[in-house]
This record gives structure tokens, C-alpha cells and sequence, in this order.
């Protein structure tokens, strides 16, 4: 044991109650006890662990993974419950899924015992003492990859400089999202030699989605002069509709990744005869958003019913509703392709707000509220060519009455976004030369 498993360990006491609250699973194997992957090494080909944290950075793996297959092994890491479930979705028949140890030193030790990298990649930030250290001592390169170190996050790292200084110092490269993030990680005690920027794979997941939907059906299949854009490309999209009841005669907002609050504010804002579906982003609040939307329809009880008669929240049933919760996981893609309008979650409370490319990637017109430091540079890109609209929680109702009268707005705003995610694309295959690069020069960590 070293001082970090001492404080490691009075952490975990004091939040174990909260732990145990949420549910989580797999704790076995964030003691380290990771599948035994040795003995399927293939010797012409190096190894390669990427970690993701959650569902978000899963999904900004989509892009990278099958670049590196042809030329490497991948393993994929995560750490949440909803993380692992999107892994296995994604990745599950190509890569082995694994859960990320927690920073003990005797969990990463069996960890790395079992997994065997060559090259880590860490997704957007995760620097753990513990486990750099151990890679450094194993000669196992770790680079962070779609690099992200919001001001919230830098603040508190600075804080703990003195700790955490050696650890960013013996990353063996990082690729940062923009300039911004960048400097942070310079100030952290990252070299200027092994910094770059590479920008965000969530551009890159954007156009992967948006290719495939033009594959399918051509670029005007996203005309939203045309409908609900992708609707019937979207493998799943029309079974969710089917079976929630949802009227296409009327309009759909969709309201994705939803935090505590915003439920009943984007509800409130919507105009008489439309439609809303929200889908919380964490599950443990699904009852909470539910009562904050009366005589919603949740999908939990109507996966593969009908929609001729729904059960609402409070068990009654009508045929006809306008209001509907996604309380289930791995179809908020579905639900986005549904919508005329997808309103962004996390982004009307100070949360940093969620993903707004994924809606965009499927020809979709986004509004997002005024918290969105998680994507400010994307976001910021996508609102300086006017393909996103971003709006306080005051100006919600009107902002969505006035792209409801006027579709052809909404069209040019999802067209404005398509060409916005053609010109950004490219960080996967800049990721991926980085960590196969680090194999080839044989370079883990210098001084």
C-alpha cells in the first residue's frame, strides 16, 4: 500500500453510502479482477486499451475503434454501470469489454496483470495516479485522447498540483479537443513537445451517423421540409414510436439526456398540440421525471406493447397523450430520429449540458440552453455558422413556437450543422496515428 490507497480508501468509506443507494455493479472487477486477456494476444499486432469513463465517451469511440481493428487488438475499459452497457452494444462483438479498476494499487496491479496494454488511451482526462505510475513502470504508454479539462475539473486539479504535477508529467502524449484545454493541460506539467491539438471524435461519430443516414437515403431523406428527418432509416425508430403511442400527424420535441428540473421546464414550454419525449439522462431519477411530467407515458411499460391504448404515470389509460419518458436505456437515437425539434439536456441547469451533435448527425434542428461548457467549442463552432440555437430557460417557449411555425428555419439550421460536422471531422484518424505511433517509436515515458 502507498499513501494514495490510504486516501483512497477513506474516500470509499465516506461515500460507500451513496454507492450503495445507486446500485452500481461489477465491483469485482473494478477490484481489478479483469477477464484473464493474455493468452489471446496476437503477436503481429500491438495491444491497445482505451477508457472510457460513460456513455459519452463510449460513443465518441465509435469512430476510432474500427480504425485501430485493422492494425491493432482493442480493448475497451469502462467505468459506469450505463458505460458498460453502451460498450458492449457498440463494441461487444469486435472487442473485449472490460471495467476500468479502481486506483487502488493492488487493483491495478491485477488489472494490468490480466490486460496486458501496450498502449493506453485514456478518453478526455481519467489521469489516475496509481495506474500511470504502474504503466510507467510496466513501459506501457498512456496518452490522453479527445482531451478535455473543463474549468471546473482545472480548478480542482490545480488544486492538487503538487499530487497529481508527476502524474500529468509522465503522460506520454496527449491530444487535446482545442487550444483552450490545451493550456490547461500545459499548465498541469504536460510538455509542450508531447501536446497537440487534435480536435473532438465527436465530430467524427456526428458525420459517421449522418453518412450512414445519407447512405440510406440520400441527403434529401434529412430535408426536415420532408418529415421527421431519418425517422424511417433509424433501425427501431418506428417500433419506439409504435409502441409509445406517438401521433406523426403531430410534432415531437425531444428532449435528450434531461437533468433534475428541466422535465417540467421543457414541458411547460411547449405549445398546445406538440408532442414531448424526455429521456433522463441517469436512471436512478426516471420516477422523479415522471412526476414532473403528469400522465406521461413511460416506455418501462409499454416495450413491445402497442400504442392503440396507453398507460400513463398514474396507471389510467387514454387513447391519445403528448407526453412521454424514456425510462429505459439505448434508444435515445431512436427517440432522436423521431423528433421535429431536439431540445439539448443538462444544458438549462448548471450541468455543462450533453452531446448536441448526436441529434445533429441525424439532420436534426437543436436548441440548448446556457450551460454547456462541456461542448463550449463545439457548440460555440456550430452557433458562430448558426446551426444550433442557444436560449435561456425564459426564451425556451418562444424560441420553440417560432421553429414551429417556421420549418424552413429548422431545415436550414440542420443543413447549417451538416456542413459545420463535414468540416471539423478528422480527430479519430489523428487519435489513432498518435497511440500506434507510440507503439512504433517504442517511446512510453521520458523525464
Amino acid at each position: 500500500m502507498n499513501v494514495l490507497d490510504f486516501g483512497y480508501l477513506a474516500a470509499a468509506l465516506a461515500l460507500s453510502p451513496i454507492w450503495a443507494r445507486k446500485g452500481r455493479q461489477g465491483w469485482r472487477e473494478r477490484l481489478g479482477h479483469a477477464p484473464v486477456l493474455a493468452e489471446r494476444r496476437e503477436a503481429d499486432r500491438p495491444r491497445v486499451l482505451l477508457h472510457a469513463v460513460s456513455v459519452g465517451e463510449v460513443s465518441a469511440l465509435v469512430t476510432l475503434v474500427p480504425k485501430l481493428l485493422p492494425r491493432a487488438e482493442v480493448i475497451v475499459a469502462t467505468t459506469t454501470d450505463t458505460g458498460t452497457a453502451r460498450a458492449k452494444k457498440l463494441f461487444g462483438d469486435v472487442c473485449p469489454i472490460v471495467r476500468y479498476p479502481l486506483d487502488f494499487s493492488w487493483s491495478v496491479k491485477r488489472f494490468l496483470d490480466a490486460v496486458r496494454p501496450d498502449v493506453v488511451g485514456l478518453v478526455e482526462l481519467e489521469v489516475w495516479p496509481n495506474f500511470v505510475k504502474a504503466c510507467e513502470a510496466r513501459g506501457v504508454a498512456v496518452a490522453v485522447i479527445n482531451g478535455r479539462l473543463s474549468a471546473k475539473s482545472f480548478g480542482g486539479y490545480t488544486k492538487l498540483k503538487p499530487i497529481l504535477g508527476a502524474t500529468f508529467k509522465r503522460l506520454s502524449k496527449v491530444g487535446a479537443q482545442d487550444e483552450t484545454y490545451a493550456k490547461r493541460f500545459a499548465a498541469m506539467g504536460v510538455s509542450p513537445q508531447r501536446l497537440s491539438v487534435t480536435g473532438s471524435m465527436k465530430w467524427d461519430s456526428a458525420l459517421s451517423a449522418l453518412n450512414e443516414l445519407i447512405a440510406q437515403g440520400g441527403e434529401e431523406s434529412l430535408s426536415l421540409a420532408h418529415g421527421r428527418a431519418g425517422a424511417a432509416l433509424v433501425k427501431g425508430a418506428a417500433e419506439l414510436a409504435a409502441d409509445l403511442g406517438i401521433d406523426p400527424n403531430r410534432p415531437l420535441i425531444v428532449a435528450g439526456s434531461t437533468a433534475e428540473g428541466e422535465e417540467k421546464l421543457i414541458s411547460d414550454s411547449c405549445p398546445t398540440g406538440v408532442q414531448l419525449l424526455c429521456a433522463p439522462r441517469k436512471p436512478e431519477r426516471f420516477d422523479r421525471a415522471a412526476a414532473d411530467m403528469p400522465m406521461c407515458v413511460r416506455r418501462s411499460q409499454k416495450r413491445g406493447g402497442t400504442g392503440a391504448s396507453v398507460k400513463r404515470a398514474t396507471g389510467t389509460s387514454r387513447a391519445h397523450t403528448d407526453r412521454f419518458l424514456l425510462d429505459t436505456l439505448g434508444e435515445l437515437r431512436q427517440a432522436y430520429a423521431l423528433a421535429d425539434l431536439v431540445v439539448i439536456g443538462r444544458s438549462f441547469v448548471k450541468l455543462g449540458a450533453s452531446d448536441p451533435l448526436e441529434p445533429a448527425g441525424l439532420g436534426k434542428a437543436v436548441i440548448v440552453g446556457p450551460h454547456y461548457a462541456n461542448f463550449q467549442t463545439i457548440v460555440d463552432e456550430l452557433k458562430a455558422n448558426q446551426a444550433i440555437s442557444v436560449v435561456h430557460p425564459g426564451q425556451l417557449r418562444t424560441k420553440i413556437e417560432e421553429l414551429m411555425r417556421n420549418r424552413s428555419a429548422c431545415a436550414a439550421m440542420a443543413a447549417n450543422a451538416r456542413t459545420c460536422i463535414r468540416t471539423h471531422a478528422g480527430a479519430s484518424d489523428r487519435h489513432a496515428e498518435m497511440l500506434l505511433g507510440l507503439v512504433r517509436d517504442g517511446r512510453a515515458f521520458g523525464g
